[in-house]
């Protein structure tokens, strides 16, 4: 049976959508066969993988209000073993129109059902608010991937997550479970990068990843060219970070990791035709 993670935090910023899909496509890469489910209006994953959010066609929203079967929504990315189920902006007014359903916090759950053995993993990509489209994702999956920002207030703001997850263990999924606290744009020369992750160390103990994963540039500028890190550039330290928490997350969960690579610099980059998208001239500007 395939497991169902969910990325979360209600603090924005903190690279949820970033961790989902290099983590993802780093798993997928390493031959299991993986889905995407992007719930979070701002479709920034979906864009991230280069595929388009504006269609109203086969995607999230239609899943949730029963117009369209799982199987109906899942598409192929450019990724070998990696597949998609989009969002769109529509997505904004889901949660008055699932308020009135039977059961409107196991609709999820139920939807992603059918299709649950069709893959290895499932993650789900949740917006920055412990919204009903939040609790969904909670209640249909088994455990939660929480990505942690190196900073304070990002540590202050775990509280009312964690409360929201022991909420849900208590009256609705008493099997939920954290999979795992990951630190995000953490920097070793900064003496706050540092007091977080001992706190977190000293709190949360062997639930926080042994991977951080470190600012990098290269992180910041794949998104424009609408593909993760570890395929726009896969010798990048982002990449190298994110190939890591794969590994290590297979580890977790009992699973061999069919493709290792032990050193980046020997490590032989997929054979992805990477094309040079253009880029606006003020976005250039900000990236130099």
């Amino acid at each position: 049976m395939s497991k169902i993670i969910s990325v979360a935090n209600q603090k924005g910023g903190v690279g949820k959508t970033t961790t989902i899909i290099n983590l993802t496509t780093a798993l997928a890469m390493s031959g299991y066969k993986t889905l995407v489910v992007d719930i979070d209006p701002q479709s920034n994953t979906t864009s991230g993988f280069g595929m388009k959010s504006e269609s109203m066609s086969n995607t999230i929203y239609e899943l949730l209000i029963g117009k369209k079967p799982a199987r109906d929504c899942i598409e192929k990315t450019d990724i070998e073993k990696l597949f998609m189920i989009r969002s769109t902006i529509n997505l904004v007014g889901i949660e008055i129109e699932i308020v009135g359903m039977n059961k409107r916090e196991f609709i999820l759950m139920q939807r992603l059902e059918e299709i649950r053995n069709d893959f290895d993993f499932i993650f789900i990509d949740c917006p920055p608010s412990l919204s009903l489209i939040t609790l969904n994702a909670l209640v249909a999956s088994d455990s939660v991937l929480i990505p942690v920002q190196c900073e304070y207030y990002a540590l202050e703001g775990l509280t009312l997550l964690l409360n929201t997850i022991k909420m849900i263990k208590n009256k609705l999924k008493p099997s939920l479970e954290i999979e795992g606290y990951l630190l995000t744009m953490f920097d070793s020369r900064l003496r706050l990068s540092n007091q977080v992750a001992a706190e977190m160390s000293r709190f949360f103990h062997d639930k926080v990843f042994n991977t951080r994963i470190m600012r990098n540039v290269k992180i910041s500028e794949s998104p424009s060219f609408g593909k993760p890190v570890v395929i726009y550039d896969p010798f990048s330290v982002g990449a190298k970070n994110y190939t890591e928490l794969a590994h290590e997350f297979l580890k977790n969960n009992g699973k061999e990791i069919i493709h290792k690579f032990d050193n980046i610099l020997t490590y032989e980059p997929p054979n992805f035709e990477i094309v040079n998208k253009p880029v606006p001239e003020n976005n250039i500007n900000e990236i130099k």
